[in-house]
């Protein structure tokens, strides 16, 4: 028995082996739970604890599950993605309802273009159908604008958003839509909100048909598969050059990092030019406008007056507000992140607008890199252009395995898909602006995506506003912490790495409960009472 005068904390002996099977699990974590707080509150840690052997993860006797979603194709072999097909300019509010839809039918109108004169001859109608989650959600995102412009031959990059705009004000109007000799007419009403629910090869099906009657001269399925991404029944990657350094995993970039003595943008653009057949200079000139673009987004939303964005909602904008006070904090801390989150706002109210965008990854939340890039740039940082060209490079890495493992699409994975992916991307870049290495660039990657793991989409009302427009900030602000705690750390002692967290990201996504998906049928989009 110890008396008072013995020296040291009084410990009890606890086991903290594993409960056999069948015993009283809840018995086993008080006790631990018991020795956790005798630890913290007296500084001993129990000789049963340094004992404990660190075991694998328990092997059931069920194979593991398949990480991929049910999605219409999905890429083998190594990332093959271009920071050209990546980072798209394009009007909001979402690359996947907005942005992917016209990609869609400006392809059918071109496919339809082709056809032989005789067919075309006898064509009367043009006719688009949307289902699953462009149907349940498409009215908030524009989604029939986006389809129609992209029937008339209008491009993303390129197409004037007061031309969308207009097409709300005055939804009966007609175009005329040439082929060759031949003209037909189309308006709003010839794109269909159909079925929500159903087997559809992908959460984002649709159909465009050319018509002569009630035949059918040409008819296309197709699927836009998140970030501006589009694919179609029967699609194929189409062949590329093999890149430099082949990778599927983050893993297998930094092997090939550390054995070349590169950064993770180095072998980045190593893998840009070899792919795509440009040189530096014209890969770097495309960042260049990805960033001017990148930039203005950001000043536009600052400087836009408070007002009240579209749609029933009736949101008011805040960016403005938020920059103007941020600016007049005088803590560290409070203005960085103050200022953070309001370019993150202005970014994404630009989006909710229907302003031209960038899908980084996606529209979204194309809030989120933008906001990073901003402030790392003149306003910011100051750092030199080619940092913030270094940032879009390794965040491109990053963004490339998600959609390669994972989903890019709200409608197939929930907001971790989009916010979490851009986060993700911020982080990474920052890391690399910076000059750390690869692994601290992934660690940053893993630590802003990990915790946005489960995040569901659930926007009020169908519109890209709440809780879109704030979860950029957040994701923004996250982004600067994945990488404050990678780069303070030490790396190797980092236990979750990023390639998990994509196959969580995956499995999660896989699970989660459709009325999640973009789908405004759970969450925020019921709680929350318009009136």
């Amino acid at each position: 028995m110890r008396s008072s005068r013995d020296s040291g904390p009084i410990v009890p002996e606890l086991d903290f082996t594993d409960p056999p099977p069948g015993s009283d699990r809840r018995a086993f974590m008080v006790r631990s739970a018991m020795a956790v707080s005798i630890g913290a509150l007296t500084g001993a840690v129990p000789k049963d604890v340094s004992a404990i052997p660190v075991r694998s993860p328990r092997q059931d006797a069920t194979p593991p599950l398949d990480p991929s979603l049910d999605v219409v194709k999905r890429s083998k072999g190594p990332v093959m993605t271009t920071v050209d097909e990546f980072y798209k300019v394009g009007p909001g509010p979402s690359s996947s309802h907005t942005i992917g839809p016209m990609r869609i039918t400006y392809d059918f109108y071109k496919r339809a273009a082709a056809l032989p004169a005789d067919q075309l001859a006898q064509a009367d109608a043009l006719k688009v159908h949307l289902y699953g989650s462009l149907s349940a959600t498409g009215k908030g995102h524009g989604t029939e604008r986006a389809a129609l412009a992209g029937l008339i031959g209008m491009e993303p990059a390129t197409v004037d958003p007061a031309f969308l705009d207009g097409l709300a004000a005055n939804p009966n109007q007609t175009f005329p839509v040439t082929f060759g000799e031949k003209t037909v007419n189309v308006s709003l009403n010839d794109v269909i909100y159909d079925a929500t629910q159903g087997e559809f090869p992908h959460p984002n099906t649709m159909t465009a048909k050319l018509m002569a009657g009630d035949r059918v001269l040409l008819e296309q399925e197709y699927y836009s598969v998140g970030g501006g991404f589009i694919e179609w029944k029967g699609y194929e990657p189409p062949p590329k050059n093999a890149p430099k350094y082949p990778y599927e995993k983050i893993s297998e970039a930094i092997a090939h990092c550390t054995r070349d003595n590169i950064s993770l943008a180095q072998m980045a653009m190593a893998n840009e030019t070899t792919i795509s057949g440009r040189s530096e200079e014209e890969i770097n000139a495309f960042l260049d406008k990805i960033l001017g673009a990148m930039d203005a987004t950001v000043k536009t939303g600052l400087a836009a007056p408070t007002s009240t964005l579209p749609g029933p909602i009736r949101l008011k904008t805040k960016a403005h507000d938020v920059y103007e006070n941020a600016k007049n904090q005088e803590g560290t801390a409070r203005k960085a992140i103050g200022l953070v989150s309001a370019y993150a706002l202005a970014g994404s109210e630009e989006n909710a607008r229907g302003h031209l965008v960038i899908t980084a990854p996606t529209g979204g939340s194309a809030g989120v890199l933008p906001a990073v890039i901003y402030s790392l740039g003149p306003d910011g940082a100051q750092l030199p252009k080619e940092k913030l060209r270094e940032a879009l490079l390794a965040g491109a890495v990053v963004g490339y395995l998600c959609k390669h493992n994972a989903t890019l699409a709200a409608a197939e994975g929930g907001c971790q898909a989009e916010i979490g992916v851009a986060s993700a991307m911020g982080a990474a870049g920052i890391a690399q602006a910076y000059g750390e290495p690869p692994q601290v660039a992934a660690n940053a990657a893993e630590g802003a995506l990990e915790h946005h793991l489960g995040m569901t989409c659930d926007p009020v009302a169908g519109f890209v506003q709440v809780p879109c427009i704030e979860r950029c900030a957040f994701g923004a602000v996250k982004a600067w912490t994945g990488y404050l705690i990678a780069a303070n750390e030490v790396p190797i002692n980092r236990r979750v790495d990023f390639d998990s967290t994509v196959e969580a990201m995956a499995l999660t996504a896989r699970d989660m409960n459709p009325k999640y998906k973009e789908t405004s049928e759970g969450g925020l989009a019921l709680s929350v009472t318009l009136c």
